[in-house]
């Protein structure tokens, strides 16, 4: 990934940390599977993010920022 000219802001809906993790993500039945849709992810929420895209098959990986 490139560097970012302002810090990224957490996806976790209310957060407004700042991001540590990129969760790469990808749903199946939508997307070509070469595309990659991204959440930041600061600490705190991280894991939460990883587990709720991992249940429903759509996790990729979790890449530290």
């Amino acid at each position: 990934m490139p560097p970012m000219s302002e810090p990224a802001i957490c996806s976790a809906k209310g957060c407004r940390a700042t991001a540590a993790y990129a969760v790469v993500w990808n749903n199946p039945k939508i997307h070509p599977p070469e595309r990659e849709k991204i959440w930041m992810a600061c600490e705190e929420h991280c894991q939460w993010l990883a587990d709720y895209l991992d249940v429903r098959g759509f996790l990729r990986r979790v890449d530290r920022l």
